[in-house]
């Protein structure tokens, strides 16, 4: 458990974690053969934000106030995947009938609308994005992301920003 109480040694372990999740979305599309939405793609911006905050947590040897920023950094990062991984399920767990018509690729979006236009309209979610190409345990790519972003920024936050330290203050005192 004392390598588990080192900061900076959690926030490696959630980089890791997160690489790992980008590495096995790679894995997928270019091995598996699995083409990515645009919803997709936006998972792997926000996974791979969060990795580079874990990346520099872990890096820095924060003080209180700097392991509390690298805290909220992390919520925010887990919180946008978190955003684009439960917009994604939405869109995946509608009826046939009611999932928008495909749009135009991201490549072409990024190259004809502002960046914010484009959020807007891969959020929508296009009819590629309701394709269930992949499960595990009967959960699509987007749900395991999903988790997976909701447990590693619990992690960072409970990590970084203060919690845990007070957490075993109060075990402490117990005994």
């Amino acid at each position: 458990m004392i390598l588990l109480d080192n900061r900076r040694v959690g926030n490696a372990l959630g980089a890791l974690a997160c690489f790992a999740m980008l590495g096995y979305a790679l894995y997928a599309e270019k091995v598996l053969g699995l083409a990515p939405c645009p919803l997709c793609m936006f998972q792997r911006v926000a996974i791979l934000a969060l990795g580079v905050v874990f990346v520099l947590a872990a890096l820095h040897d924060a003080g209180r106030v700097g392991g509390r920023v690298y805290a909220a950094l992390i919520v925010l990062a887990a919180g946008a995947a978190v955003a684009v991984a439960a917009r994604h399920v939405y869109v995946q767990g509608l009826p046939p009938g009611l999932v928008p018509a495909c749009g135009a690729t991201l490549d072409f979006l990024l190259e004809a609308f502002p960046l914010l236009e484009v959020v807007r309209k891969v959020m929508t979610g296009g009819g590629e994005c309701a394709l269930v190409d992949w499960r595990f345990l009967g959960l699509s790519m987007p749900a395991w992301v999903l988790i997976a972003a909701l447990v590693l920024g619990v992690h960072g936050a409970v990590l970084n920003g203060g919690a845990r330290r007070e957490l075993r203050r109060a075990e402490f005192a117990i005994r």
